[in-house]
């Protein structure tokens, strides 16, 4: 037996008993003839001792323990004179009798604490020392605790759940497939799932009723904090439901896990249009933290009397409370960063509605204190408050810039408190978008969305003004999960193929299976997925999921302990019958 007991369990009731420790070592203090051991395993610290007068041989052996040594070690529980509160152990120690080392360790190359000194991509090349660090395990746990409550949620409601398959066919729309050649039958591919999502709706057709999965979806996108090549989503089916019953349902298990994790009762959430989410916060996943919503205001700045306005098609505030004693220099640099290029504005006005009743501006030249006065009004601005305005000639993409304005307003405000949650449900999306690069209209989620029945009509005419049953769980501003009701008539969705340019051929060869599927009695189903990860580190106050994912890929996909992605050796393309012509860039 390697072990009695873990480093976090024992206390003072146990003072007196023989145990046995293994782990590794925390750090070595040497106090005149005493060494005393920091032994740290996934469960805690516990102190040991090492006397040179009780035994001056053992004592020398603890001298040559260096950081990070795995050993096991026998001793006695007794009362820890001097103790410590920060650990769960602090009250006792381990009086050491015997030790062995079961394995040495190099010097790492950054402490294993929770303030370590290694950077990012040093702690990812050697994650497995990473994760033997409190704050990261934590994370580790809290991941796992929360699929065993999905797991036990969902079977409570009556879900099965069910593996399908990583190894499918290539899907348009979307994100990049990830392709895998099929040495068995060269010259094809297999692609990584970007979900399950065609696969979830036969098992609707098979009769299941009710699906769920932990499952595994792959994407070839560029990365950012919240978005990696693989990630986890819990991915759910139901039949014979209409959009509350899924909305109702998800709502529960949300506020099931904010009780259960963090203790946190969770209001019934509200539903807010994507219009009215675009047009209050410029965005379809709204921060709700913290208010500035915007204030249209082009009947009060659209006068003729200031080109730059007279020429936009959308004018649009903020007002930032209490601000009004922003310098000079914080308001340059709120201009830099609204025409940085992750912005892209063309400038920022200003107006300080200052705390004696005066006025300045950067547009005092072009209107009155008048004209100044019914901006101020409009925007229900007080005294001390400062309004910040944006323009442009395309209303959302003006949205989109002010709401960057909007979070970096609240992120210097403090307003973005990680122990706030907000939660809502963004509704009635369109269910097409315009593709600039593809120059055609492109499914908002994907080609099986339930257009709204109210709106079918206007699919041939107007494919642009469709709404889409479709809902997303959106969390202090991150959108956490997302779904919708499924076009489950074959007449239907060849008409959705039509609107999205697809040949009949085309979609009878790339869905083809799943049309025919319909055509054996297809239940109406609906469906939602949540992103684990997303959700673990909204949770755990993460800035980036790659903190709650054991090991992530860094931010251009390479796993820089394993250095993946890698080349083939040449017999490796010879059986996949695979040339490599890599472009050289001119």
């Amino acid at each position: 037996m390697y072990r009695s007991n873990t480093c976090g369990e024992l206390r003072l009731s146990d003072a007196g008993k023989n145990v046995t420790l293994a782990g590794w070592v925390q750090r070595s203090r040497k106090m005149g003839g005493m060494t005393f051991i920091d032994l740290r395993d996934r469960f805690g610290i516990t102190q040991l001792v090492f006397n040179e007068a009780d035994d001056k041989a053992l004592c020398e052996e603890a001298n040559k323990l260096g950081r990070e040594f795995c050993i096991q070690v026998k001793g006695i529980v007794s009362e820890r004179q001097s103790k410590n509160n920060k650990i769960s152990t602090g009250d006792i120690e381990i009086i050491a009798k015997e030790l062995q080392v079961l394995s040495p360790s190099l010097t790492p190359p950054f402490t294993i604490e929770d303030e370590t000194d290694g950077g990012d991509d040093l702690r990812m090349k050697y994650r497995y020392l990473d994760i033997r660090r409190n704050a990261v395990r934590k994370n580790l746990e809290l991941r796992h605790r929360m699929t065993i409550l999905i797991r036990n949620f969902l079977d409570s409601k009556q879900f099965m759940e069910i593996e399908t398959p990583v190894l499918i066919g290539s899907t348009p729309e979307g994100a990049r497939d990830f392709v895998v050649p099929s040495r068995m039958n060269p010259g094809q591919f297999y692609a990584l799932p970007q979900s399950p999502q065609t696969l979830k709706q036969l098992l609707m057709v098979a009769g299941i009723d009710r699906y769920f999965q932990i499952a595994k979806c792959f994407r070839d996108e560029d990365l950012r904090a919240d978005r990696q090549p693989e990630f986890t989503q819990i991915d759910c089916e139901m039949s014979f439901v209409d959009q509350d019953d899924v909305i109702n349902l998800f709502e529960d298990m949300a506020r099931h896990l904010f009780k259960e994790i963090r203790g946190v009762d969770i209001p019934k959430m509200q539903q807010m249009t994507w219009q009215e989410a675009m047009k209050k916060y410029g965005s379809d996943k709204p921060d709700l933290r913290f208010g500035m919503e915007f204030v249209e205001l082009m009947d009060v700045l659209k006068l003729g009397k200031f080109g730059v306005f007279d020429e936009a098609a959308y004018i649009g505030g903020i007002c930032v409370p209490g601000c009004a004693n922003y310098t000079r220099k914080q308001l340059d640099q709120l201009t830099d960063f609204v025409k940085s290029q992750q912005v892209g504005a063309k400038g920022l006005v200003y107006i300080k509605y200052n705390e004696d009743g005066s006025v300045k501006s950067s547009i005092d030249k072009f209107y009155t204190t008048d004209d100044l006065a019914k901006v101020k009004e409009a925007m229900g601005a007080n005294n001390g408050d400062l309004v910040l305005i944006l323009s442009g000639d395309k209303p959302n993409k003006t949205r989109t810039q002010l709401c960057s304005l909007r979070l970096e307003m609240g992120n210097r405000l403090g307003l973005m408190d990680k122990n706030v949650f907000k939660c809502l449900w963004i509704v009635d999306f369109p269910l097409f978008e315009w593709s600039d690069e593809e120059q055609r209209l492109m499914a908002t989620h994907h080609p099986f969305t339930m257009p709204n029945p109210d709106d079918i009509p206007l699919l041939d005419e107007h494919p642009e003004q469709v709404r889409a049953k479709a809902y997303d769980f959106v969390c202090n501003g991150i959108e956490v999960g997302g779904g919708s009701l499924r076009i489950h008539d074959t007449k239907l969705q060849e008409k959705m193929f039509e609107v999205l340019g697809f040949t009949p051929e085309r979609a009878e060869a790339q869905f083809g299976f799943l049309m025919n599927a319909f055509k054996y009695g297809a239940p109406p189903h609906a469906g939602l997925a949540f992103g684990l990860d997303r959700f673990v580190s909204i949770l755990a106050g993460l800035d980036s999921i790659r903190d709650c994912i054991a090991f992530p890929k860094n931010n251009s996909g390479r796993d820089v302990m394993l250095d993946a992605p890698s080349a083939l050796d040449m017999k490796q393309l010879d059986e996949l019958q695979i040339k490599v012509d890599l472009h050289q860039e001119k």
